[in-house]
């Protein structure tokens, strides 16, 4: 039940519908019989563009099995039991193949097509994510080496500081070092 609608619309539409693939499938058969078409009911199925199902169901069946026996003539030479197949019969069947095949190859380079699109789509985005991800990372990674790269710049600075001092001691050291041997020696 359509919670939404009024099921008696429903099944009216439902009908009609029916009525409507039923309607095409005998106007189908007709022409198919007029235009001297080998008769099956995939044939008859292709050419009302409906379902196979359709054409073995009971109120359509019967119409098909009487066209297949009226359409019926004594066997060709050589294949007995089988009707003779005219050469509009097989060229029908050829183009509806035909148009079949490109159909299916329009339908499968459409699915291909989407298919890929949708693949896409799961990329980038698995990949943004991915990214945005890594983007993080790399900043707090540059934040994290600044910060290490300050603190060695200030600790470089101030063993700066203190090496210029002792180099400065040590020169004092030296002269006052100097001064002590001389005055020594001078004395003895």
């Amino acid at each position: 039940m359509n919670r939404s609608g009024n099921p008696t619309t429903l099944a009216h539409a439902r009908r009609r519908a029916s009525l409507d693939k039923r309607q095409r499938t005998l106007t189908a058969l007709a022409a198919l019989e007029h235009d001297g078409t080998r008769i099956t009911f995939t044939a008859v199925a292709r050419a009302a563009g409906v379902s196979t199902w359709l054409t073995y169901s009971p109120g359509i069946r019967e119409h098909i099995e009487a066209a297949r026996k009226r359409q019926h003539t004594p066997a060709a030479p050589g294949r007995p039991g089988e009707p003779p197949t005219a050469p509009a019969a097989l060229r029908m069947e050829l183009d509806l193949a035909r148009q079949e095949i490109r159909q299916l190859r329009t339908d499968r380079d459409r699915l291909s097509t989407a298919v890929r699109h949708q693949l896409g789509q799961q990329l980038d985005t698995v990949t943004a994510g991915n990214l945005t991800a890594r983007v993080d990372e790399l900043t707090q990674s540059n934040q994290q080496l600044t910060d290490q790269l300050r603190q060695a710049t200030a600790e470089n600075t101030t063993l700066q500081q203190r090496l210029t001092a002792a180099e400065a001691d040590l020169t004092a050291a030296r002269t006052s070092l100097r001064r002590m041997i001389r005055t020594e020696n001078m004395t003895r």
